[in-house]
C-alpha cells in the first residue's frame, strides 16, 4: 500500500493488486450463494473456478498517461477552435467595423498564435513517431530535450538557431545529461557500423537545402514544440493584458452593447485554451522529466537501457491513437502486440526494436506465456520470425540472435513446435542456423576453402548452439523427427557438431559454449535415434551411416573423462542404434569401442553424481552384445569374462554385468566353450540372486542361470550346488514362484517368465529327479497358465516404445512344450533311471 498525492485531487491510497497477488499466488474467489433460509449454498453450487494469475501490464501506465495527456489535448483544441470560430463569426465577423485598432490587432496576434499552435500540434505528433522509427535518433527525444528550466530551454534555442553542427563544438553538462547514456553510445556504434543505403533515412532528410542542423527531418519535431510554447505563452500574456486592463475600447452611440462581452468571452476563451494548453505540458514535463515514467515502466518490462527505444516508441504510437482517433484508442495497445507489428514491418530499426521486445518478454517469467501465446496463435509473425532466421547479413545479427532465442522458446510447446515445422521452409531455415564457416566473402574462404569461427565478426557459436536447441525442442515430436532426417543436409551438419577436439575433452575449464553446442548435438542425435516406429527405423540407418557418427563418439569416449556428460549423451546414442543390426556390426567394427565402453563401465572412483555414466556403459555393451556373435568374439579377446564375474557383485553394476555375460553365453557360439566355461564360478551369486532379488535383477539373474549353466554338467552342477549351500528344491520353489507371481506378462520385466522356463528345462533335462520335484510343486498346472496367457510382449528381446524390434528365435510357446513335454514323458519313469 502506498499513498500519493495526484495533481487531480487529493491524496489517495492505493493497493497495488498485481504485487499482492504475485506474492500470495491466490486471488478471492467471489463469496459462495446464499438460500433463502440464510445457508450457503457450497454443497450444491458447483466449485469455483481455479483462481487466474493475472500477468502483469507495466505498459498500462503509459497508455493510461496518454489517455490522460490526450483529454488535455482534445480539451484544449476545442477551446481553441471555439474560441476561433468565435472571433471569426462574432468579432470580426460582426464587430470587425466597430472594433478599435487595439483589440483588433490582439485578436489577430491571439488567432495566429493560436493557428501556428494548432499547426505545429497537429504535425509534431508526425514528426516525434519519426524520430522513433529509427534506432539512431530515439536515444533523444523531444520532451527529454527541452527541459522546464529557461537554462534548458535557452540552450536548446541556441543549439538550433546555431549554423555550427552541435557535434562541432563542445557540449554542455545539460547536453551530457542527455547524450552520454548507455543508449546513446550503443546508437553511435550502431550507426558508424551501419552501411550506405539507397534510400534517405527519414530523420537524416534535409527538408530545405541550406538549412543545415536546423532543418533536419530529426529536428523538425523540436522546433514544433518551441512554437507551440511560445504561442501558448504569448495568447497567455495578450489575454490577460486584455482581461486585466479592461482595455475593451469605447462603444459608440448607436453600435451593440455586446461588444466588450463579446471580446471577455474570446479573451477567456484564449487564456482557457492556453492554461490547459500549458497544463498538459507541465503535466507532461512532471510525470515523464521528474517522475520518469518512462525509465519505470522499462526497468517494469525488464528491456534495460536499451529498451527505452522502444519504450518511447510504443508511448508515442499510443498517444498517436488517442489524439488521432478517440481518446480511448490508445488503451488497446500493448507492448507484444506492438512488437508483433513491428517486427513484422519492412524497416531494418522497427524489426530489430520488435524483436528486442519480444525476445526480452519470451523469457521474462510473469510475460513469458502470455507473449508466447499470442506469438504462437498469430501465423505471420510465425513465418517472419521464421524468415529471419535465414539473415545472415553481419548488420542483421542482432535481429536474428533474438528472433532464434524466440523459436527455441515457442518449440518447447508442442502445439506452438507443429505451427513452427508447418511453415514451408521451416527447416530449412533453421538449418542455416548450424553454417560454420565465414562468410564467402572472407579470404580465408577464397584460398582454400578453409572453414573457421571468426568470433569477432559474428557469433557463429551462439547461432549453432540455437539452432541446435531449436532442434532438440522439436524432436520431442515423433512427425517432426522424420522432418528433420528428411532435411537435406540438416542430419550431416548435427553430426559435424559431435566432434569435440582432444583439448575440449581434456580440458574440463574449456569455453562453456563450445561444450554446450557438442553436448547439445549429441542430445539431439539421441532423440532422433530413439524415435519409434519406421521413422526410428530409417533414422537409425541414416545416423550409423555416416561415417563421422561412431568415430566422433568414440573419441568423446577416450578423451571426455572430464566432461561425463558428454561421454553419457555419446553412449545412450550407441544404446539407441544398437537396435538396428547393422549399426550394431558397425559400431562392434569401429576399433575402440568396445574397448573404451568396458574401461568406463569398469572405472572406480566415479564420483556419485556421475556414476550414471558406468550404467549406461553397461546397457550399450549389453545391447551391443545382444545377438551379435562377432561382438561377443571382440568382448572375449578383451579378456574381461573374470572382471565381468566380479562386476557381479557390485550393486551399481549387477544387473549389466549379467546381461553381459548372458549375452556371450546365448550367443558366443560353441567354440567360444572353454572362455566361457569359467562364467560357472559366479553361480553361486547367480543363485543367491535368484532366491533373495526381485524385479529386474531376479530377471537378469535367471536368464544367465540358464544359459551360463549349460557349460557345466550333472556332476559339476551338482558340486557347485552343495559348494554354495543350496539345494536344487529351493531353485525350482524359486522358479515355480515365480511363473505364479507373473500370470501375465509384466512390462517391467517381459522375460522373466520365458527366463524361468529355460531354467527348469535345464534342470529336469537328464534329472529325473527335479522333475518329480516340479511336477510335486505343480509346475504342470503353471506351465498351461502360461499358455493361456503369453503375448507379443515376451516375444521381443528389444523394443523401441512399445514396438518390439528383435524376435526371439524361440518362442515361448514352444518353451512351455518342451518343458511339458519333460514333463509328463518322465513323469512315470522310475527316478532313478
Amino acid at each position: 500500500m502506498k499513498v500519493e498525492n495526484s495533481a487531480e485531487g487529493p491524496s489517495s491510497i492505493h493497493l497495488d493488486i498485481p504485487q499482492l497477488q504475485k506474492k500470495n499466488e491466490i486471488i478471492i474467489s467471489p463469496i459462495s450463494a446464499v438460500t433463502r433460509d440464510g445457508s450457503t449454498g457450497n454443497s450444491v453450487s458447483p466449485p469455483p473456478p481455479p483462481p487466474l494469475q493475472a500477468v502483469p501490464a507495466p505498459e498500462k501506465k503509459l497508455t493510461l498517461f496518454a489517455l490522460r495527456l490526450a483529454v488535455l489535448e482534445k480539451a484544449a483544441t476545442g477551446l481553441g477552435a471555439l474560441g476561433f470560430i468565435w472571433a471569426t463569426v462574432v468579432l470580426l465577423g460582426g464587430f470587425a467595423i466597430s472594433l478599435d485598432k487595439n483589440n483588433f490587432w490582439f485578436i489577430t496576434i491571439i488567432l495566429i498564435s493560436e493557428g501556428t499552435r494548432i499547426f505545429s500540434r497537429s504535425h509534431e505528433l508526425e514528426w516525434q513517431h519519426l524520430s522513433t522509427s529509427s534506432i539512431g535518433d530515439a536515444g533523444i527525444s523531444s520532451f527529454r530535450k527541452l527541459r522546464s528550466s529557461s537554462r534548458a530551454l535557452a540552450e536548446s534555442v541556441k543549439d538550433m538557431l546555431s549554423p555550427v553542427s552541435s557535434g562541432t563544438r563542445k557540449p554542455s553538462q545539460h547536453s551530457r545529461e542527455v547524450f552520454e547514456t548507455t543508449d546513446a553510445t550503443n546508437v553511435r556504434e550502431q550507426k558508424l557500423q551501419r552501411k550506405p543505403t539507397r534510400k534517405w533515412t527519414p530523420s537524416e532528410v534535409p527538408i530545405l537545402p541550406y538549412g543545415g542542423w536546423v532543418f533536419l527531418s530529426r529536428n523538425i519535431s523540436k522546433i514544433f514544440y518551441l512554437l507551440q510554447l511560445l504561442s501558448a505563452i504569448a495568447c497567455v500574456v495578450l489575454s490577460l493584458m486584455k482581461l486585466i486592463m479592461h482595455n475593451y475600447g469605447k462603444v459608440k452611440e448607436g453600435e451593440s452593447k455586446n461588444q466588450k462581452t463579446s471580446l471577455i468571452i474570446f479573451y477567456a476563451l484564449a487564456l482557457a485554451e492556453a492554461l490547459v494548453f500549458l497544463t498538459e505540458k507541465v503535466y507532461w514535463q512532471w510525470t515523464v522529466v521528474i517522475c520518469k515514467l518512462l525509465e519505470g515502466v522499462n526497468e517494469e518490462c525488464n528491456l534495460e537501457a536499451s529498451g527505452m527505444i522502444s519504450t518511447r516508441r510504443f508511448f508515442y504510437d499510443s498517444y498517436s491513437r488517442c489524439i488521432n482517433g478517440s481518446i480511448f484508442d490508445g488503451l488497446g495497445m500493448d507492448m507484444v502486440t506492438f512488437a508483433m507489428d513491428l517486427i513484422c514491418s519492412n524497416s531494418p530499426d522497427e524489426q530489430l526494436i520488435g524483436a528486442r521486445i519480444l525476445h526480452r518478454f519470451s523469457f521474462t517469467k510473469p510475460f513469458s506465456d502470455d507473449t508466447l501465446q499470442k506469438i504462437g496463435t498469430t501465423p505471420p509473425v510465425i513465418e517472419r520470425l521464421v524468415e529471419i532466421l535465414n539473415w545472415e547479413d553481419p548488420q542483421e545479427e542482432e535481429i536474428r540472435l533474438s528472433a532464434a532465442n524466440i523459436i527455441s522458446k515457442l518449440a518447447g510447446k508442442k502445439q506452438n513446435s507443429l505451427r513452427v515445422v508447418g511453415i514451408t521452409g521451416a527447416m530449412e531455415s533453421i538449418s542455416s542456423l548450424l553454417q560454420t564457416n565465414r562468410s564467402p566473402r572472407s579470404k580465408a574462404d577464397k584460398i582454400g576453402e578453409k572453414k573457421t569461427f571468426d568470433h569477432e565478426a559474428y557469433g557463429y557459436w551462439t547461432f549453432n548452439s540455437l539452432g541446435l536447441l531449436i532442434l532438440k525442442e522439436l524432436a520431442r515430436d515423433h512427425d517432426n523427427c522424420g522432418k528433420i532426417g528428411n532435411t537435406r543436409g540438416l542430419l550431416s551438419k548435427i553430426i559435424d557438431f559431435t566432434h569435440a577436439d582432444e583439448a575440449i575433452l581434456r580440458d574440463s575449464t574449456v569455453a562453456t559454449l563450445q561444450v554446450l553446442t557438442v553436448e547439445r548435438s549429441l542430445k539431439v542425435i539421441k532423440m532422433l535415434a530413439s524415435t519409434t516406429g519406421t521413422t526410428g527405423r530409417k533414422l537409425r540407418r541414416d545416423i550409423s551411416e555416416r561415417v563421422f557418427t561412431i568415430s566422433n563418439i568414440r573419441d568423446i569416449l577416450r578423451y571426455g573423462e572430464k566432461q561425463p556428460k558428454l561421454q553419457k549423451r555419446g553412449i545412450e546414442i550407441l544404446t539407441s542404434l544398437a537396435q538396428d543390426d547393422d549399426a550394431t556390426e558397425r559400431m562392434g567394427g569401429t576399433g575402440g569401442v568396445l574397448k573404451e565402453l568396458l574401461k568406463i563401465f569398469f572405472q572406480e572412483g566415479v564420483p556419485k553424481d556421475q556414476k550414471d555414466v558406468r550404467i549406461v556403459a553397461g546397457e550399450a555393451l549389453a545391447k551391443l552384445a545382444f545377438g551379435s556373435k562377432s561382438n561377443c568374439h571382440r568382448i572375449l579377446k578383451l579378456n574381461v569374462v573374470e572382471r565381468l564375474i566380479e562386476a557381479l557383485e557390485i550393486p551399481l553394476l549387477h544387473v549389466n554385468a549379467g546381461r553381459i555375460l548372458r549375452n556371450m553365453c546365448a550367443y558366443s557360439g560353441p567354440e567360444s566353450f572353454n572362455q566361457l566355461k569359467g562364467v560357472t564360478a559366479a553361480a553361486p551369486t547367480v543363485l543367491k540372486a535368484i532366491l533373495s532379488g526381485e524385479g529386474k535383477l531376479q530377471e537378469v539373474m535367471v536368464g544367465l542361470a540358464a544359459h551360463a549353466f549349460k557349460f557345466m554338467t550333472a556332476e559339476e552342477s551338482t558340486a557347485v550346488f552343495e559348494r554354495a549351500g543350496f539345494e536344487e528344491t529351493k531353485l525350482a520353489c524359486a522358479l515355480v514362484e515365480i511363473l505364479r507371481s507373473y500370470r501375465y506378462p509384466d512390462i517391467k520385466v517381459p522375460r522373466m517368465r520365458r527366463f524361468a522356463i529355460e531354467l527348469a528345462i535345464w534342470m529336469m533335462r537328464d534329472n529325473m529327479k527335479n522333475v518329480q520335484i516340479f511336477r510335486d510343486l505343480g509346475m504342470e498346472e503353471e506351465l498351461e497358465g502360461v499358455l493361456d496367457t503369453t503375448s507379443e510382449l515376451e516375444s521381443f528381446n528389444i523394443f523401441s516404445g512399445s514396438i518390439g524390434l528383435r524376435r526371439h528365435s524361440t518362442t515361448i510357446h514352444s518353451l512351455v512344450e518342451t518343458a511339458l513335454m519333460l514333463l509328463k514323458d518322465r513323469f512315470d519313469q522310475p527316478i532313478g533311471h
